[in-house]
């Protein structure tokens, strides 16, 4: 008697993150077909994305690349990178026809590609809203092009708005997502609310005195990291003042990053000499480089905090160290850290308290303890891949029964 073949899916997250990748591996030990996705040409932070020789037979990692560099500076580049990058994900699911296509962190237009084929297919669609990109889209071009920044914006918020209505369901990140889903009409039965999480057998706490840390010469007595991307968004302003006040010979201020806000620093290391601009590290060393921080840190502004969820957070929060965050209120990553004791929030305007919020403390090391154990007992209890991958492959199985439809077609435009 022969063998129903396993449900294949199709997990696209644009960036490629650790977590996406290790979510993927557990889908397929459970009896899944999985085909990873990626965009092989974005070089922020990535995972363990290749095959491992442990992986079930069914976890298919596809880094998926483009012709030609892909611009992030430059609008009218990145969309025709986008561009070509949706219609290579078009022509991927036309050839291994997913059952069901699960994808987050991904450019409108690139997105729109992939809803389209695969409607072509037959296949399901999830849309899994890490971030309104249209909503990014409308506040930055309509300061970089004002004249046509607001029409694009637009366009994309369209473009947005129908994709998720034509979805078969919908994965927030945050139910701080749910006010605008609300806007456009998208009924609570069609969501689901899943956080996002971090990778906390990849990331084990560490002891300080790490060989990555040392080397790389790091020796002052004192230590503050920020990892991760380093985006204008993520107001490196903020990074270049605190190792400023804190020039005495105790202090580094590690920047382990990517992004033209990484650019701007490494370009004022001979004003600031206790301020270290480093890339982005092997994830192998990842755990090393988190476990070398007294107190590890992480800046969003408050215009980007509606529809930015910084992830590295969660990655510190394994890491059982402190945190300092400058970010609004509202922000899921600000509840979390203010919620568990795990470190200290400030406004994301407020440069001279996330400076005091650092310095207090590097100067009370049992506090800076405390809060790290408590990041850790944090992720301890939110992070198990196991219970969040029930959540997944019970509501995956749903959508390919047909048991959250979509919107009608009336509604879809």
């Amino acid at each position: 008697m022969s063998t129903a073949p396993p449900r294949h899916v199709m997990v696209h997250d644009y960036a490629g993150h650790p977590f996406t990748a290790e979510f993927a591996r557990t889908l397929a030990g459970r009896g899944w077909q999985v085909s990873y996705v990626y965009f092989a040409g974005d070089e922020g932070p990535k995972g363990r994305n290749g095959r491992l020789p442990d992986d079930p037979e069914t976890f298919i990692p596809v880094p998926l690349a483009i012709d030609g560099d892909y611009s992030k500076s430059n609008f009218f580049k990145r969309r025709q990178g986008d561009i070509t990058y949706g219609k290579r994900l078009a022509e991927l699911v036309a050839q291994v026809k997913p059952d069901v296509i699960l994808s987050g962190n991904t450019p409108t237009e690139c997105q729109e590609y992939l809803v389209r084929a695969a409607a072509r297919t037959g296949a399901k669609f999830i849309y899994w809203c890490q971030d309104f990109y249209s909503i990014a889209a409308a506040r930055i071009l309509s300061k970089k092009l004002p004249v046509i920044g607001q029409a694009i914006g637009a366009y994309y918020t369209f473009l947005e708005r129908r994709q998720m209505r034509n979805a078969a369901h919908i994965i927030h990140i945050t139910d701080g997502f749910l006010k605008v889903t609300d806007r456009w009409g998208i009924t609570h039965s069609r969501v689901s609310v899943i956080p996002n999480w971090g990778v906390l057998n990849e990331i084990p706490p560490l002891p300080r005195d790490t060989a990555w840390a040392r080397d790389m010469g790091l020796t002052r007595a004192q230590r503050v990291v920020y990892s991760g991307t380093l985006a204008n968004k993520h107001n490196p302003d903020f990074l270049a003042q605190l190792a400023a006040t804190g020039g005495n010979a105790d202090l580094d201020v590690v920047v382990v990053g990517f992004g033209v806000g990484a650019e701007r620093l490494a370009q004022r290391g001979d004003e600031v000499p206790n301020l270290k601009v480093l890339p982005l590290q092997p994830f192998a060393d990842f755990p090393q480089v988190l476990a070398s921080a007294d107190v590890l840190v992480a800046v969003i502004e408050a215009d980007a905090g509606e529809f930015s969820v910084p992830s590295k957070v969660l990655s510190y929060l394994c890491a059982g160290r402190p945190i300092v965050l400058a970010a609004p209120g509202d922000n899921l990553a600000a509840r979390i850290v203010r919620e568990a004791g795990a470190g200290l929030v400030v406004a994301p305007e407020d440069k001279d308290g996330f400076v005091t919020a650092v310095h207090s403390l590097l100067s009370d090391p049992e506090k800076a303890a405390q809060m790290g154990r408590a990041a850790r007992a944090y992720a301890e209890q939110n992070f198990d891949l196991d219970r969040i991958a029930d959540r997944f492959d019970a509501l995956l199985t749903s959508v390919l029964a047909g048991d959250h439809a979509s919107v009608s077609k009336s509604d879809a435009s």
